[in-house]
């Protein structure tokens, strides 16, 4: 018969383990109830309100963005509004309608069934009665909460602006006289709050937070009977214990850590995009958009990919060239070693990027996943932002703490003492690099 003091050793040590492992199982509704709560401090918004991170200061909350499409947010609570109504405007779009854990519902835009020409999407929630809503593109969720984004791809100002200013959300009830939808342009003064979920207890608060009101599902049955031997139960208030709270801030370092080894050192197969150079995908190649496959749920993919990125889309893992966007990723220089911010380094992008609309290279800080925070506000160098090219058509990004001299347009500026990753976005990929008969070298050091 196992003693009193071994008893109380290995119930911590299961529920410890159960800690770490609801950590990495809850990332994806811990990030998106983040999203959702910096919405409402940073722009003052409510559910249905239509947000706009459209700078270097917004787009630094959120995780790896991109600063050429600024995006635009909306939460949607579909049991306090019932069915819901997102409306979108002819226009070249790509963004698209999700559910709290990272399911894709829909795409919207150019890659969604209104194809750019713009459409009413009906979104019906967990147990309600679907509506008869001819002309309208009807769509189940699976939860509560309902992330939407989407960005303008076109760069005319104009355009941009009335493309954003036509997009509607509403209770369908009211869809033959819809409301006003609120369209916040701008955030708050002062410090923003980060969409990166936080460390310690606050973790498993802003869980139970997320978790509130959302319906249990089949596949999580395990998950949730973990959390309540560590105090996070559905209609309860969270309140651990002293021996609880000890527990979840031990895991949820630990889950951290994990996440991080499991992002940046990624185990799947076929992730790395040619078999000599260090790029990677972002999204392994046999990752299902609805993360359930023939016998099991992509648990480690779901978590790699929620640790890093906010928002997916059919559009992020396209099939047809010219379609879409699509991601490569740098951790390491061309020798394995981490990329430093107090080191120089350059990226040759050979002529002819394969891609129709436009790419993109974007540094991110290591620890938080967000925008590199340096004082020229310049964290990214795109085909739209007048890189100087060499003869060949070919053009060289430099990072690293100073410019290089006489080609401080193609300079993306690093901070010393911090670590820094890369994407490579191609927005509408082309056939080479579906092939992958495009080569992309490895970042070289310079110094």
């Amino acid at each position: 018969m196992p003693t009193s003091e071994t008893v109380a050793k290995l119930y911590d040590e299961m529920d410890f383990q159960r800690a770490v492992q609801c950590y990495l199982w809850a990332l994806p509704i811990v990030s998106w109830e983040g999203g959702r709560q910096a919405n409402e401090a940073n722009f003052g918004a409510d559910y249905d309100d239509v947000t706009l991170y459209g700078d270097y200061r917004t787009l630094s909350t959120a995780f790896t963005p991109n600063l050429t499409t600024p995006y635009s947010w909306a939460f949607l609570h579909l049991a306090e509004q019932g069915p819901t109504v997102v409306e979108m405007p002819p226009g070249a779009t790509a963004g698209a309608i999700i559910d709290w854990w990272e399911r894709p519902i829909t795409d919207v835009g150019l890659v969604g069934p209104d194809q750019g020409r713009g459409g009413k999407y009906l979104l019906v929630g967990p147990g309600q009665d679907t509506p008869e809503a001819p002309g309208f593109h009807v769509f189940r969720s699976r939860t509560v909460h309902v992330p939407f984004f989407f960005r303008v791809l076109n760069p005319e100002a104009d355009d941009a602006e009335a493309i954003k200013a036509g997009v509607r959300i509403y209770p369908y009830s009211r869809h033959e006289d819809p409301p006003p939808t609120r369209h916040i342009d701008s955030a708050r003064d002062g410090e923003l709050r980060t969409m990166v979920p936080p460390g310690g207890l606050a973790y498993w608060e802003r869980l139970a937070e997320a978790l509130a009101g959302e319906p249990g599902e089949d596949r999580d049955r395990f998950f949730r009977a973990m959390l309540r031997s560590l105090g996070i139960e559905a209609g309860k208030p969270f309140q651990p214990d002293e021996r609880q709270r000890k527990l979840l801030i031990e895991g949820a370092l630990v889950g951290e850590a994990i996440a991080k080894t499991c992002a940046f050192h990624r185990r799947f197969v076929g992730i790395r995009y040619r078999p000599d150079v260090r790029w990677n995908y972002l999204i392994s190649p046999d990752w299902a958009l609805n993360q359930d496959v023939d016998d099991y749920t992509q648990l480690e993919e779901r978590s790699t990919f929620a640790y890093e990125v906010l928002a997916m889309s059919a559009g992020s893992m396209p099939t047809k060239p010219g379609t879409g966007q699509t991601y490569l990723c740098a951790y390491w220089d061309a020798d394995g070693q981490v990329l430093d911010g107090a080191k120089s380094y350059r990226l040759h992008v050979p002529p002819n990027p394969p891609a129709e609309r436009f790419w993109a290279v974007t540094v991110y800080d290591l620890d938080t996943r967000c925008f590199i925070q340096n004082k020229e506000e310049i964290p990214e160098r795109s085909s739209r932002t007048g890189l100087k090219a060499n003869d060949d058509g070919s053009v060289d990004v430099y990072f690293g703490p100073t410019a290089p001299a006489g080609l401080e347009s193609n300079w993306i500026p690093t901070v010393p003492g911090k670590a820094w990753f890369t994407y490579l976005r191609l927005y509408g990929p082309l056939q080479p690099f579906f092939d992958r008969s495009w080569v992309l070298p490895d970042i070289e050091t310079l110094q």
